[in-house]
């Protein structure tokens, strides 16, 4: 196999599970679910669900700290489904910083 072959089924793997990535949805949640957050595997906000018990002009700290803790979590969580994702792309192949 020549290197421009291999080149083009590199790009062709790499858009593929961006396909893949983006189609994923993965949900998090602080406060015991007051908080859900859902984001994509490209760690895109799609939604944001704030129970309205959550909701206080006199601890808006509070909400601010559970939205925080739920996108946080749910970026990290998509860092672990990308990195299982190239996992079986790559047959468990380890690459540093991954």
């Amino acid at each position: 196999m020549n290197i421009q072959a291999m080149m083009k089924q590199a790009q062709r793997m790499q858009e593929q599970m961006q396909r893949q990535m983006a189609d994923l949805r993965i949900e998090a949640s602080s406060g015991g679910g007051m908080v859900k957050v859902v984001v994509n595997g490209l760690k895109q906000i799609q939604s944001l669900t704030i129970d309205p018990e959550v909701v206080s002009r006199d601890d808006v700290e509070m909400l601010q700290d559970l939205i925080l803790a739920a996108v946080n979590d749910a970026a990290r969580r998509a860092d672990e489904a990308m990195s299982q994702q190239l996992g079986g792309m790559m047959g468990g192949l380890k690459l540093p910083g991954m």
